[in-house]
């Protein structure tokens, strides 16, 4: 679950990203981890009592076969961009730093790239990929602990020495109460996180599948607890590191690159020595096939039980159609990392952040219909309100300053796009007898 959460976007894109916001983005992680408890104790009981292979059948047995469909075509589009924009940073890293100088062309580096990944997912499945993603988790870990290491030891740091250092450079404000029109005024970040957590772990098939591979409902609250925690110390980790790249920088007079997605490789490939850059593509190359691998997987698994019917087919044509589907969105993958090379204006961490909002809210809103309320809702209207509540949310998002007195919209508009659709179906709901 680690190697699925911390993608290439951790690896590159958090560190990138503290010169500008800082250690701001922990506020998001203290929403995260609040959002795993949600999840710990409202959605597992409800997947392990309901037995369930694919989490969105638990829509067609609240609601209708509309909104079980809606659901998981939600998920479909939500994870494939998602997981392909990951595997896009990785990718052009590796692509940038290694094969530009062997003439490799972008093309080829990312079809390569998901070519393995496509092979020894379809063979092994679940089981190869718990395993593959163990290997992999440890040398992204690896390699963040080795590099701060490095570096400190590089700058003549002791451990009180970085802890002062970060403290000094201006680098380490975690918390912002001062303005609530920006988009790092904390409940943003942290209610943001908090949500974005429920709706892109406790609503995502790739994910919550791990999870549902527990023989009870026990083991799966046990694993989810230490991950919660697990992922708080590593992404704390993630920003020591930004904040240390930046300060090496200072002092060594190195120049900030205008994307600063590509600083840490800048660094580890041609600055902290050949140690640090082979740990580097290491972790880079870990983190991209952690995240993917699953991410395929659990695409394949709820296109298959979702809208292909698989309990009521012979194995034959399981293992056909699976083929197909799987190649299918290795295929997807590719298209959209090529599409997004040429529209690309922003880091990947905020492209993630911002694609999650728009795709996961119509979930977030459908499953916290079902859950906290005892009305019916169905029929051709679910996927019309979860294709207008986007719209709606982007429109006040990108107009919001202007609209709401200078408040700028955020990671929140998931929660606001959630809402929008809960307030669509309780408009076409109706109250059961």
């Amino acid at each position: 679950m680690i190697g699925s959460s911390l993608s290439g976007v951790t690896f590159v894109s958090v560190p990138g990203n503290v010169g500008k916001v800082g250690f701001a983005y922990f506020q998001v992680v203290l929403g995260y981890w609040v959002g795993y408890w949600i999840i710990i104790l409202v959605l597992m009981p409800l997947y392990y009592r309901l037995k369930v292979i694919s989490i969105y059948t638990y829509l067609e047995q609240r609601f209708d076969v509309w909104s079980y469909k809606t659901g998981a075509l939600v998920f479909l589009i939500g994870r494939s961009i998602g997981s392909s924009l990951r595997l896009f940073l990785a990718a052009t890293v590796l692509q940038l730093f290694l094969f530009n100088a062997w003439g490799v062309p972008f093309f080829a580096t990312v079809a390569a790239t998901i070519a393995l990944i496509w092979i020894y997912t379809f063979k092994g499945g679940v089981k190869t990929i718990i395993w593959t993603d163990t290997f992999q988790t440890f040398f992204l870990v690896g390699a963040v602990i080795i590099t701060v290491w490095q570096i400190s030891d590089k700058l003549g740091f002791s451990f009180s020495d970085l802890i002062v250092a970060i403290r000094q450079s201006g680098n380490a404000t975690i918390f912002h109460f001062e303005n609530a029109n920006s988009t790092l005024f904390f409940p943003k970040q942290f209610f943001g996180g908090m949500f974005i957590t429920i709706a892109m772990t406790g609503l995502d098939q790739e994910i919550m599948q791990k999870n549902l591979t527990c023989k009870t409902l026990g083991d799966a609250q046990k694993n989810m607890f230490w991950f919660s925690i697990t992922l708080v110390i590593v992404n704390l980790l993630f920003l020591t590191l930004g904040a240390l790249l930046f300060i090496y920088c200072g002092q060594k007079g190195i120049a900030i690159p205008e994307l600063t997605d590509e600083l840490f490789p800048r660094l580890a490939l041609n600055e902290l020595g050949p140690l640090v850059g082979i740990l580097f593509l290491l972790g880079i190359i870990a983190s991209s096939y952690a995240s993917a691998d699953s991410a395929l997987a659990g695409l394949t698994t709820s296109f298959c039980i979702d809208f292909l019917n698989f309990k009521d087919k012979d194995e034959a044509k399981k293992l056909k159609q699976k083929f197909i589907v799987h190649l299918g969105f290795s295929v997807l993958f590719l298209i959209i990392i090529l599409v997004f090379k040429e529209l690309n204006e922003k880091t990947v961490i905020d492209a993630v952040l911002n694609v999650a909002g728009y795709t996961y809210g119509p979930l977030l809103g459908l499953f916290s219909f079902g859950i906290f309320t005892k009305r019916k809702a169905g029929g051709k209207l679910v996927p019309v309100i979860c294709l207008i509540s986007p719209a709606i949310s982007y429109l006040l998002s990108l107009h919001s300053a202007e609209w709401f007195s200078g408040y700028k919209i955020g990671i929140e508009v998931l929660i606001i796009n959630g809402l929008v659709t809960f307030g669509g179906l309780w408009l076409i709901s109706k109250k059961e007898k």
